[in-house]
C-alpha cells in the first residue's frame, strides 16, 4: 500500500513534467501534425504512467468524463474499456456510486482546493456487495490542450472500516468493564508505574480520588506491592504476560488495612493492575477452619473408636482420644510421647510380630487390618485398624483408628464351630447314606470313595478354593446315591446288561438328585451329582448338558469317576487297568472332558505318580 502512495505522488509530480514535454514536442513537430496528435502523444504518455499504479485509477476531464483507467480499475469494478472511456464517473457501474458524495468531492470541493485527501464514499458491487471506498482527487490544468484532467486514486476500505468498528466496540466494552467492574483496576504507565487510571471501584476501596490518583504510584495510595525494581517486575510481565500477587496488605486512605489478591496484566503501552477486596473471603476462611477443626475435635473425642495420632518417622504418639486411653487403661499423659508400640503387647504373645498400625500406613485405608492391643492391666483386645498417613505443617503424621471387634471375634468363633457342628452332621449323614450303599452293592461304595478322593486331588491341582474342594469330596463320596433305586441284582449282575437295565442304571443321576435337593448344605450336592455323568460336547445324560452349562465340580468328577471305574473291578468284567483309563481322558480331551481337568489328572498320575486308594478304600499318599 505505501508503493502505490509513492507511486501516486510521483504521478502527480510528474505531470508537471509532462506539460513541459508536450510543449517541447509542439515546437518541434511538423505544421502537418495537429494539436490533438500532440494531446493524443501526451495522453499515451500518462496511461503508460497510470498502469505502474497498482490501486484502481481514473483520469477524468474537465466534464467528469473517463479518458483513462488503469488495469486494477477494470478488473476490480469489473467493466470493460469500451464501457468505461468517454463515461460519466456518474453512470460507472450501472449508478451504484453513492452519487451525492462523489458530487460534492468533484463539483465542490475539488474546483476550491484542487487537490482532497480520505473522501470516503460508498459503492454497490453487482457480486460482491456494499464496499467503502477511499478517494484521492487531483486537478491538473493542462495549458496545451485548454483543459483541466482529475485524477481519482480508489482505495477499497471496507475491511479497514470494519476492523476501526470492532475496535471502537471493544475499546467501549473494555470501558465499560472498567467502570462497572467490582475489583479495583488502576493502569499504569510502563516507564515509571505512574497511574494513569483508576475506576470508581478503585476510588471506593482505596479511599482516594481519580484525581489523587493519577500520576502516584501503587505505594503511593497504599498498594504495598513488593516492586522495588519496577523495570524487572516489567520483565517479568512481558514474558509471563501476567503477575499474580497473594495476601497483599493495602492501606486505605483512613489508614484500614485490607487483605487482597492483586493481578498485574500486561496490556501492550498500559500495565492493568487488578486489585481484589478477599477480606470476607479470609474472615469465612478462619471461620470455616474454626468450625472444621471444633467438629473435628468432637468427633477426635466423642468418637466410640479409639483414634491415636503418632509422628511417621519417630513413631512417637503426639495426639490420642478418650476412647483409646479407656481401651489402654491408661490416660493421655501416660500415652503421649510414648513410642506407637507401647499399644501392641510383646511379640511373644502373638503368633508372630506385630502389625502395628504405623506400619499400616502403605495398606489400602478401605480396607482395615486386624491387631491386637494390650492394656495396662495385660488384657489383649482385638481391635480392627484403619491407617492412613497425611502431611501436616512440614512434617509427615499416620493416623491409626482402632476398633474394639472382641465382640465380633466371639460372634465369629461361636459361628465356626456351629459350622463346625454342620459339617460334623453332614459328615455323619454322609457316612450313614455311603454305608447304607455299600450294603447293597461294595463295589459300588468303594468306586465313590476313591472317585471322591481323585476328585478332591484334582481340584487341588487345579487350584480350586479349599471350600470347593470340601464341597466335592462330599458329593463324589455320594454320586452314586441314586443306585438305592435300582434292584439290587442289576447292580451285581455279573454279565453285560441289556439296554434297558442300562437305561435304569442311567436314571441314577436324576434319582440322585431327587434324593439330595432338599438337602441343607452350603454346596450344591444335589446338582453336582444330577451332572457328573453330563460330557461336554453334549453328548452325556440325563439332560445332555454341554459347556459352560456343566459345574465345575462335576466336570472334575467326570473325570474322576471315568478314570477309577475303567481302572477297577466290576461284576461283570475285569480291570481295564489305569493306562487305559488315561487314554481314554487323553483321546477325548476338550471333547468330553473338560481340557484343564484333564490335564490335571494326566499330570497327578503321569508325573506326580498319584495312584488310585487301596482296596480298604483308604486313600494311598502320592509324590508331589
Amino acid at each position: 500500500m505505501n508503493d502505490d502512495n509513492q507511486t501516486r505522488e510521483q504521478l502527480v509530480h510528474e505531470l508537471p513534467e509532462l506539460r513541459l514535454q508536450n510543449a517541447a514536442l509542439k515546437k518541434t513537430i511538423t505544421g502537418s501534425i495537429s494539436a490533438e496528435l500532440a494531446a493524443e502523444e501526451a495522453r499515451r504518455y500518462a496511461e503508460s504512467i497510470v498502469e505502474t499504479v497498482r490501486e484502481p485509477l481514473l483520469v477524468l476531464d474537465g466534464e467528469l468524463k473517463i479518458i483513462s483507467a488503469n488495469r486494477s480499475f477494470y478488473r476490480i469494478f469489473k467493466v470493460t474499456p469500451g464501457e468505461t472511456i468517454g463515461s460519466f464517473i456518474y453512470d460507472l457501474g450501472n449508478k451504484q456510486w453513492d452519487i451525492p458524495k462523489l458530487r460534492v468531492l468533484l463539483e465542490e470541493t475539488l474546483p476550491k482546493q484542487e487537490a482532497f485527501d480520505d473522501f470516503e464514499v460508498a459503492h454497490n458491487f453487482q457480486d460482491i456487495g456494499h464496499k467503502i471506498m477511499l478517494l484521492n482527487a487531483r486537478q491538473i490544468y493542462q495549458k496545451y490542450i485548454g483543459t483541466k484532467i482529475i485524477l481519482l486514486a480508489i482505495e477499497d476500505i471496507t475491511e479497514r472500516k470494519r476492523l476501526e468498528e470492532l475496535l471502537r466496540d471493544s475499546e467501549e466494552r473494555y470501558r465499560r468493564i472498567f467502570e462497572t467492574a467490582s475489583d479495583g483496576i488502576v493502569l499504569l504507565e510502563k516507564s515509571e508505574g505512574k497511574i494513569t487510571h483508576a475506576n470508581p471501584a478503585t476510588e471506593q476501596m482505596l479511599g482516594y480520588t481519580k484525581k489523587e490518583s493519577i500520576g502516584k504510584k501503587l505505594k503511593d495510595v497504599g498498594i504495598l506491592l513488593d516492586m522495588d525494581d519496577f523495570q524487572k517486575t516489567m520483565q517479568t510481565l512481558n514474558r509471563n504476560g501476567i503477575i499474580n500477587y497473594r495476601n497483599v496488605k493495602v492501606a486505605t486512605k483512613t489508614g484500614q488495612l485490607i487483605d487482597t489478591e492483586i493481578y498485574l496484566v500486561d496490556r501492550a503501552k498500559l500495565v492493568q493492575c487488578n486489585i481484589r477486596d478477599i477480606t470476607d473471603r479470609q474472615l469465612a476462611a478462619k471461620q470455616a477452619l474454626r468450625e472444621s477443626q471444633l467438629r473435628y475435635a468432637l468427633l477426635f473425642e466423642e468418637a466410640q473408636d479409639g483414634i491415636a495420632l503418632a509422628d511417621a518417622v519417630t513413631g512417637e504418639i503426639v495426639d490420642c482420644n478418650q476412647a483409646l486411653c479407656r481401651m489402654m487403661e491408661r490416660n493421655r499423659t501416660e500415652l503421649l510421647g510414648q513410642p506407637q508400640r507401647i499399644l501392641h503387647p510383646p511379640q511373644q504373645l502373638l503368633n508372630g510380630p506385630s502389625l502395628s498400625f504405623h506400619f499400616h500406613k502403605a495398606g489400602d485405608p478401605a480396607h482395615p487390618l486386624e491387631d491386637k492391643l494390650l492394656s495396662k492391666s495385660g488384657k489383649m483386645i482385638p481391635v480392627e485398624i484403619k491407617a492412613s498417613m497425611f502431611r501436616m505443617n512440614g512434617r509427615d503424621y499416620v493416623l491409626g483408628i482402632f476398633r474394639d471387634i472382641t465382640a465380633r471375634k466371639l460372634a465369629e468363633e461361636e459361628l465356626l464351630q456351629t459350622l463346625e457342628s454342620l459339617r460334623k452332621a453332614v459328615g455323619t449323614t454322609i457316612q450313614v447314606m455311603v454305608s447304607a450303599i455299600e450294603t447293597r452293592d461294595p463295589y459300588t461304595a468303594g468306586h465313590q470313595i476313591r472317585s471322591a478322593t481323585l476328585a478332591g486331588t484334582i481340584a487341588t491341582e487345579m487350584g480350586l478354593a479349599q471350600e470347593k474342594i470340601e464341597g466335592l469330596r462330599m458329593a463324589g463320596s455320594i454320586h452314586d446315591i441314586g443306585k438305592l433305586s435300582i434292584p439290587a441284582e442289576i447292580l451285581s449282575k455279573p454279565t453285560k446288561l441289556s439296554e434297558i437295565e442300562f437305561s435304569l442304571i442311567k436314571e441314577h443321576a436324576r434319582k440322585g438328585f431327587e434324593i439330595l435337593k432338599d438337602v441343607q448344605s452350603p454346596w450344591p450336592l444335589a446338582e453336582i451329582v444330577y451332572q457328573h455323568h453330563e460330557r461336554m460336547d453334549g453328548s452325556g445324560y440325563p439332560r445332555k448338558l454341554q459347556g459352560e452349562e456343566i459345574l465345575m465340580e462335576a466336570r472334575i468328577l467326570a473325570v474322576a469317576d471315568v478314570v477309577e471305574a475303567m481302572a477297577s473291578h466290576r461284576p461283570y468284567r475285569p480291570s481295564l487297568g489305569i493306562d487305559a483309563a488315561l487314554k481314554e481322558i487323553e483321546k477325548n480331551r476338550g471333547i468330553s472332558y473338560d481340557t484343564a481337568v484333564a490335564d490335571a489328572c494326566l499330570r497327578l498320575f503321569r508325573e506326580k505318580g498319584y495312584q488310585l486308594a487301596a482296596p480298604d478304600f483308604k486313600e494311598q499318599s502320592f509324590q508331589q
